[in-house]
């Protein structure tokens, strides 16, 4: 059955409309009578509003609309409602919008915000989540007990701590005693920008029937529309989400409520007309999204032999000023903070802590790369005192098939790290180059996905036989358009060519959680495979009585169904429907995909991840030690995808990742002052890794075929960023010495790191 599509490399649908301009995102859609959207920015990080005055603004002309706070007082989020489209009684970050503008043009919306006056009292604020968690500290959200939250999700009373999660197996105290070494160690990382290349955009029209339609870059449409929906308490058939036919990356911070709510409050004062925003890039770097910096503390019980015996973690996620979907990041991060190991004895804390910084939310790794930065440094920390090898010690100690995992009782199923750091360890080299500071590194990890989650998927078969896969699967740059045009193609034994995906709208495409956590290969190939087969079973059933053969002596290729005994026997999609219905008729099929849970389902989050994404990084480096600089040489990945339905998109997801994750081990840093104030908002002066410094990339696939996975495959793309950075630090340390515990790995830290071990 079929055309063997999956598992072929294939070039992506949408590669002509890419590379030719003709791609169309949010920021070129047309509508002749939209009005422009500017916001007023809080100059402070924590602070009351006292007033605001607004009437210097109304004066100017080409001003439609102007809203605040106190006009607006919807509450949104996705883990916790403590999210304000517009803050009202007090600001909690700089860069937070007090006050909105729709104007005609986007020069006036600029001069009416100038105009528009806010009267601050400032507050204490507290930048460093350690001290926001001790009592006593500022609260920055008096009323979080009031919030409405996930099940999972746990806040502490009368505290910054917005998320507690605990996890615990064996006896940790215990452990420790039997251990022959003890190791204890803190990691931190830092605060990164998503540094996509297309920034915010969105477009809200409201109509006299207050039914609210949003074009927007978001990788959840129907998750959005759904949060939507409960913050202004309204049906969720208002609202409708409409995506672009494209965007220009995502990486987490296109998700959940963003600022197309500031779009809709203004467009429910213009009559109908629809409101536009687009972000600058200093609005992106201040006030959208970025990855929650972590402090992480360490500490493993370990036997002669290099088994792991007890490890005890306290992991703490700066999340900012809102919750957003940071508790989930805790949750998920904690969970897996003891790394891809067998540990007896575990005890682990996970704390998602508000601080009057920017929003930190979800990052491509939706955070492991805080913890395994931790894990992966102190592992080979380890090997070093013991003298064992650091590949050899990952291999004794890493799970396998059927494996519990150590923070909780799910037993792992499709488990390739052990091929995965075997197959990265193979490209070392044999005899160390002729370089004085050459290093080699080695790094692993694991990640699970948002579970449990659904999928729907419809599949469209026209009078001519041309097939439309209707879905709310985003295109965020991944491929994925590409990968259910191969498993349609497949399951419904067609050329490819004939085949088109649609672009998500919640009013016409069916269900899909969102474009995150891996999981749309999983869950939507799931979905897809049941459309087709779905459709398929209908073809062969009208098919069966034009050929008088029953259906399941039919099978279809090319587009053909044809007799098993007698292949010459065979009619064209085009032919069955005409004969099925000479007016014209679609055939639809349908499919669904929710994983089912044995136990009692709390919503998302809640459950054991379906599946689990393994893979291992080795660097080759060297470091100049007049400089402190780090050349970057080779970097191999090699990764678990199950199955890969498209060889070449999976390389690509590797290739992206470890760019991403080298430039978050050496590069990427938002700064921010004693103010609270962001200090480098701009490309100008945030570093991210360019074309000179891509080193060597070498994508290694893994394939442990997954038993739920459409023929076998799960996801990859989050995992590809997780064991770039400790591989890199293990690869300095190799080189020269010297062990850094704080990311970015800078040359100033370099350098003052070689002079410290020069001077004891």
């Amino acid at each position: 059955m079929g055309n063997k599509s999956v598992g072929k490399a294939r070039t992506r649908v949408d590669a002509r409309e890419k590379v030719t301009g003709l791609a169309m995102y949010a920021d070129e859609l047309g509508f002749s009578n939209a009005l422009y959207a500017k916001a007023v920015r809080s100059p402070h990080a924590h602070a009351k509003i006292v007033g605001i005055d607004v009437s210097e603004a109304r004066k100017l002309p080409g001003v439609k609309a102007i809203v605040t706070g106190r006009e607006t007082p919807y509450l949104g989020g996705e883990a916790l409602k403590d999210y304000a489209f517009l803050a009202a009684e007090k600001v909690r970050y700089v860069g937070e919008p007090v006050a909105a503008v729709a104007a005609t043009l986007p020069e006036i919306a600029e001069e009416a915000v100038d105009r528009i006056k806010v009267e601050y009292q400032e507050l204490p604020a507290i930048f460093d989540p350690v001290a926001a968690m001790e009592t006593g500290a500022p609260l920055i959200h008096e009323g979080l007990m009031d919030y409405a939250h996930l099940p999972v999700i746990s806040p502490v009373e009368n505290s910054n701590i917005c998320h507690h999660v605990q996890f615990l197996n064996g006896d940790v105290e215990k452990g420790f005693k039997e251990s022959d070494h003890i190791f204890e160690d803190s990691f931190t990382t830092q605060i990164v920008q998503h540094a996509a290349i297309e920034p915010h955009a969105a477009v809200a029209q409201v109509d006299a029937s207050g039914n609210i339609t949003v074009w927007v870059t978001n990788d959840g449409p129907h998750r959005l529309r759904k949060d939507l929906a409960e913050a202004l308490k309204i049906p969720m058939k208002k609202v409708r989400v409409i995506m672009p036919p494209y965007m220009g990356g995502g990486f987490g911070g296109k998700g959940g409520l963003k600022m197309e709510t500031l779009c809709i409050v203004l467009a429910m004062k213009t009559g109908g007309r629809p409101v536009k925003m687009v972000l600058t890039r200093q609005e992106v770097f201040t006030a959208s999204l970025v990855r929650h910096p972590s402090v992480v503390r360490i500490k493993t019980g370990v036997k002669k032999d290099g088994r792991l015996w007890a490890r005890e973690i306290k992991v703490i996620y700066d999340t900012g000023a809102y919750s957003e979907k940071g508790p989930t990041v805790c949750q998920q991060g904690t969970v897996a903070a003891t790394g891809p190991y067998k540990i007896p004895h575990v005890k682990v804390d996970g704390y998602c802590v508000y601080t009057n910084k920017i929003v930190a939310g979800a990052f491509r790794g939706y955070g492991h790369p805080q913890i395994a930065w931790p894990h992966e440094s102190q592992m080979d920390m380890i090997a070093h005192e013991l003298g064992l090898d650091p590949v050899k010690i990952r291999l004794m100690n890493a799970v396998e098939e059927g494996d519990v995992v150590p923070t909780g009782q799910q037993i792992l199923h499709s488990v390739g790290l052990k091929e995965c750091i075997q197959e990265a360890a193979a490209h070392a080299r044999k005899n160390t180059p002729k370089r004085k500071y050459f290093g080699r590194g080695l790094a692993c990890g694991y990640k699970n996905t948002k579970t449990p989650s659904g999928s729907s998927a419809i599949i469209k078969v026209s009078q001519d036989g041309s097939i439309e896969l209707l879905t709310s699967a985003v295109e965020i740059g991944q491929g994925i358009k590409t990968v259910l045009t191969q498993m349609t193609a497949e399951e419904m034994g067609v050329h490819e060519e004939i085949i088109t995906v649609s672009t998500p709208d919640t009013d016409l495409t069916p269900y899909d959680a969102s474009t995150t956590s891996s999981r749309v290969t999983f869950h939507m190939g799931n979905a897809v495979k049941q459309a087709a087969q779905d459709a398929r079973r209908q073809v062969f059933q009208i098919a069966s009585r034009v050929l008088e053969v029953e259906a399941d002596q039919l099978g279809v290729k090319d587009g053909k169904v044809y007799c098993l005994k007698d292949k010459n026997k065979s009619i064209s999609f085009a032919d069955v429907l005409k004969n099925h219905c000479r007016a014209g008729i679609d055939i639809v099929g349908r499919g669904s995909y929710h994983p089912q849970d044995e136990g009692v389902c709390a919503g998302p989050w809640s459950s054991p991840s379906v599946f689990w994404m393994y893979g291992a990084h080795y660097v080759e480096l060297e470091v100049d030690v007049e400089t402190g600089r780090v050349s970057v040489l080779k970097i191999v990945g090699a990764h678990d995808v199950g199955r890969a339905i498209n060889p070449s998109t999976c390389e690509g997801q590797i290739e992206g990742g470890i760019l991403q994750g080298l430039g978050s081990a050496l590069y990427e840093e938002i700064k921010i002052g004693q103010n609270g104030r962001i200090l480098n908002p701009s490309f100008l002066d945030y570093k991210v890794p360019t074309a000179c410094d891509m080193p060597q990339i070498i994508p290694i696939l893994v394939e442990v075929p997954h038993k739920e996975g459409p023929w076998g495959a799960k996801g990859i793309g989050e995992m590809t960023t997780v064991p770039t950075p400790p591989a890199i630090a293990n690869a300095i340390y190799d080189a020269v010495g010297v062990r850094i515990k704080d990311l970015p790995i800078t040359p100033e830290k370099i350098l003052r790191a070689l002079k410290q071990k020069q001077e004891r």
